[in-house]
């Protein structure tokens, strides 16, 4: 499609992608951070202390999944110029396991972590597509501060997710997993504007001779896998990000575990805390997006690295839940930043035509991370303590800052102005 067919792009489209952050944020929220993590742990794995382990694990092997078809499920979709259709799919699907959960009793490990395996996939093969329509609704000049207002908007998501679980929980005194219940239909309901106010801009593509989608999609894999050395600036990013992330998923995964076996931090006050951090996580989308526009995103990004390598070593020095507090807030910040500044750089470098495909890779190694960092983390969790694996885990951050330094992140745009 070329531009004096492409469609221009709309605020209310813009709105409809943010409002992708806004639905799946709950997920990772209630299930793999704040609620659920706690609820499997205590109740369904009878707080037995391999449940850690089990529950790193099963990430682990949900984002492993993700890692090895996220490049051809992209490939797929720019094709087929089906990413609505995809996302719309996967959306469902993360939906219903989700709210799946309301039905397993205690002692149902099995059924629990299959659950937990089948949305956790759903989860990020959706996170991927919706990201793919950032290169077709932004510009150099504004990535950084959309791929913000998204990360945002998701920030917002979690924090309503948290106040309607712990209004369910504490004032309405309902059964925990009502609120399970609740996040599956919270998903589907907030992703409804992003189905409806998003257009697809992509044109579908001839497929060589002879040969299926399937098999098209491998090729154009192997293709990009081949001149992804001449994109090299990209190439090492996905370096960097796949260090950094190692940490970062830890972290997501394991917080509220740690808030509960090393500070004793209550259900109610773990809810509490995930508020702060949500509002904090705003700021830092926000605010890093716009420094990102302006400084550039090597400055924003190795920041927020910085600011993660210090929650690490907070957390592990911290006895206090008031200052656990205040880490949580250091945490949110790095969040919003580090997650929301990747992901514009990934728009920045994506060749046009692509964007499907390069996201995929872009989930590739996000979630090559979590196969790494998740179940080492709840690995030294079991062995040495929480405390030992918080501070291990500083040590993903700094090899990525380490890797982020020497990087020149000028846009292909700007690097040819200046050639």
């Amino acid at each position: 499609m070329n531009a004096a067919t492409t469609p221009p792009v709309k605020r209310r489209e813009i709105f409809g992608w943010c409002c992708f952050d806004f639905a799946n944020s709950a997920y990772t929220t209630i299930i793999i951070t704040v609620v659920y993590a706690v609820y499997f742990a205590g109740v369904v794995a009878d707080g037995r202390p391999a449940a850690a382990a089990w529950w790193g694990l099963t990430l682990a092997g949900a984002q492993l999944v993700v890692l090895l078809i996220s490049p051809l499920i992209g490939a797929m979709a720019d094709l087929r110029a089906n990413k609505k259709t995809m996302l719309a799919g996967t959306a469902a699907l993360c939906s219903v396991t989700t709210a799946g959960l309301n039905f397993v009793g205690p002692g149902e490990v099995g059924l629990a972590l299959t659950l937990v395996g089948i949305g956790t996939m759903a989860f990020y093969l959706s996170e991927n597509i919706c990201a793919g329509f950032l290169p077709e609704i932004s510009t150099a000049e504004n990535v950084g501060r959309i791929s913000g207002y998204g990360w945002s908007f998701g920030y917002f998501g979690g924090l309503l997710s948290l106040v309607l679980a712990l209004g369910m929980i504490e004032g309405l005194k309902w059964p925990v997993p009502r609120v399970f219940l609740m996040t599956g239909a919270f998903f589907a309901l907030s992703a409804l504007p992003t189905l409806l106010l998003l257009r697809e801009r992509a044109a579908p593509k001839t497929l060589p001779p002879g040969q299926g989608l399937l098999a098209a999609s491998w090729g154009e894999n192997l293709r990009s896998l081949r001149t992804l050395r001449e994109h090299r600036t990209l190439a090492v990013f996905f370096a960097a990000l796949f260090f950094a992330t190692a940490g970062l998923t830890a972290v997501i995964a394991f917080a509220s575990l740690f808030a509960g076996e090393v500070l004793h931090l209550t259900q109610k006050e773990t809810i509490a805390l995930f508020i702060v951090l949500q509002l904090a996580g705003v700021a830092g989308a926000w605010g890093f997006g716009l420094l990102q526009d302006k400084a550039g995103p090597k400055p924003a990004l190795a920041l927020s690295l910085l600011l993660w390598v210090m929650v690490c070593v907070a957390a592990w020095a911290c006895t206090s839940k008031a200052v656990f507090y205040g880490i949580g807030v250091g945490a949110g910040v790095a969040l919003g930043a580090f997650q929301s500044g990747g992901r514009a750089v990934v728009a920045l470098f994506t060749p046009p035509g692509k964007s499907g495909e390069y996201f995929g890779f872009w989930g590739f190694f996000s979630k090559l991370a979590g196969v790494v960092g998740t179940p080492v983390f709840g690995l030294l969790a079991a062995w040495l303590g929480y405390r030992a694996a918080i501070l291990v885990n500083a040590g993903f951050f700094l090899v990525g800052l380490a890797i982020l330094l020497p990087l020149q992140l000028t846009p292909p745009e700007k690097e040819k102005s200046v050639n």
